[in-house]
C-alpha cells in the first residue's frame, strides 16, 4: 500500500465515519443550548426531572453522524427515534404521564367550588390571542394552534397537541412550555400586582365545604364521560387523567396507584424528555426561524393566560358579590400544578399573613388542567 492510498483511506474514514469533520456552528450552538438547560436543572433546580433528559437529548442529537434519530437501511428507527416514533408519534407517552398525574391529584377543591371552572376557561385567553398572533408571522393554522397552547403551562398537553398538528415544532414548543412553567414564580407576581387592587388582594374567601369520598369517586367518572362526549379528540389525555384519579380515590388498587404515580411516571418522563430533546437538531431549529418566534411569543402567551384567569375571577365577583373570590387565585388558572396555586398563596400572604389560600387556589389550578386539555381538543378537532 502506497502512502497516497493510505492517506486516501484516512481521508475517507475522516469524512464518512467521523462526525468531527461535519461539525458546524449550528451544532455548537445547540450543544450550548442543551448544556444550558442541563445547567438550569442541576445548578438552579429548575424542573430537573424534565430539563435533564430534554437538555441531554438536545446535546446528543447534535453530534453529526450519530445513529440516534435516523433509520437503518432496513427502515427501522435508530435508538432515540424509537422513543419518538413509538412514544410520541403513536401518542403514547403524554397520556401515560396524565395517568400518573391523576393518581397524584386531589380534585376536592374543584368539587367544593365548581364555579372556579370558569377561571380555568378564562385562563386560556392567551392561547387564542397567541394563536391569532402567530398567524401574522406566517405560521400555518396547525403551527399557530400548537404554539398557542404553550400559555396553558401544561407540558404533556403541549407535547400531545404539537405532535398531532406540527411535529417539527415539538422541541421548541416543549422547551417553551416547560421553561415558562418553571418560571411561574418569577413571571406571575408582577402581573398579579398590576391587575389587582390592594383591597382585592386582602379578600378572605368563605371556607370550602367538606367533599365526601362518594363525590370524589363519582367526579372522575362523570368528568371523563362529559369530556369524551363533548371533546372526543382529547379523550386519550383526559381519560387517563381520570382513570388515575379514580384509582386513587376508589382505594382498592393502591399498588397500581403507587406504580402509576411513581416508577411508571419516572420511566415515561425519561423517555419523553429524551424524545423531545432529540427533535431539536441544528438543521430543523435554525431552518426557518420559527422556533425563535415560538420562544418569544410564549412569554406573551403566558402573560395573557395569567391575566385571563385574574380578569375572570374579578368578573365572577361582580356576578356573585356575596361570595367573592380573591383575584390572586385567578393566576392559578394556568395548569402548572401545584406551582401556580402556591404562587397565589404566597403572594396573598404578603398582604394578609393570615389569609391562607392554597386550598382555594388549587381549584382554579385543576380547572386550568381541564381547560388547557379542552382547548387542545378543540384545536385537534378543527385542524387535524
Amino acid at each position: 500500500m502506497t502512502t497516497a492510498q493510505l492517506v486516501e483511506i484516512i481521508e475517507k474514514i475522516f469524512l464518512t465515519q467521523m462526525g468531527l469533520a461535519h461539525v458546524g456552528w449550528g451544532h455548537m450552538l445547540m450543544w450550548a443550548f442543551g448544556l444550558f438547560f442541563i445547567w438550569l436543572a442541576v445548578a438552579k433546580n429548575v424542573e430537573p426531572l424534565l430539563l435533564v433528559p430534554i437538555g441531554f437529548g438536545i446535546f446528543l442529537v447534535n453530534f453529526p453522524l450519530t445513529p440516534l434519530m435516523g433509520h437503518t437501511e432496513g427502515g427501522h428507527p435508530e435508538f432515540l427515534a424509537v422513543f419518538y416514533e413509538y412514544g410520541l408519534k403513536w401518542e403514547l407517552l403524554p397520556p401515560v404521564i396524565f395517568l400518573g398525574l391523576g393518581t397524584l391529584t386531589d380534585f376536592g377543591p374543584l368539587i367544593a367550588n365548581p364555579k372556579v371552572l370558569a377561571i380555568g376557561a378564562g385562563a386560556q385567553l392567551g392561547v387564542f390571542i397567541t394563536f391569532v398572533g402567530t398567524l401574522l408571522f406566517g405560521f400555518t393554522l396547525q403551527e399557530a394552534a400548537a404554539t398557542g397552547i404553550i400559555g396553558g403551562a401544561d407540558g404533556p398537553t403541549t407535547v400531545y397537541l404539537t405532535n398531532a398538528l406540527a411535529p417539527h415544532l415539538l422541541g421548541p414548543n416543549a422547551i417553551a412550555a416547560y421553561s415558562y412553567m418553571a418560571l411561574v414564580p418569577i413571571l406571575q407576581p408582577p402581573i398579579m400586582r398590576l391587575l389587582t387592587t390592594p383591597e382585592e388582594r386582602t379578600i378572605r374567601m368563605d371556607q370550602l365545604r367538606p367533599v365526601s369520598q362518594k363525590e370524589k369517586i363519582l367526579f372522575p367518572l362523570i368528568s371523563c364521560a362529559v369530556v369524551c362526549l363533548l371533546i372526543p379528540a382529547v379523550a386519550p389525555l383526559m381519560s387517563m387523567l381520570m382513570l388515575g384519579n379514580f384509582m386513587r380515590e376508589c382505594g382498592v388498587v393502591r399498588r397500581l396507584v403507587d406504580t402509576a404515580g411513581g416508577a411508571l411516571m419516572n420511566i415515561v418522563t425519561i423517555f419523553l424528555g429524551l424524545a423531545v430533546g432529540a427533535t431539536m437538531d441544528a438543521e430543523s431549529f435554525f431552518g426557518d426561524g420559527k422556533p425563535a418566534v415560538v420562544l418569544a411569543l410564549g412569554v406573551v402567551d403566558f402573560v395573557f393566560c395569567t391575566a385571563g384567569g385574574i380578569w375572570t375571577a374579578q368578573l365572577l365577583n361582580r356576578i356573585t358579590p356575596k361570595s367573592k373570590l380573591n383575584p390572586l387565585i385567578g393566576s392559578a388558572g394556568v395548569s402548572a400544578v401545584p406551582m401556580a396555586a402556591r404562587v397565589s398563596h404566597v403572594e396573598g400572604l404578603k398582604y394578609d399573613p393570615h389569609n391562607h389560600m392554597m386550598f382555594h387556589a388549587m381549584g382554579p389550578n385543576l380547572a386550568g388542567v381541564i381547560g388547557t386539555a379542552a382547548a387542545a381538543g378543540m384545536f385537534i378537532a378543527m385542524f387535524r
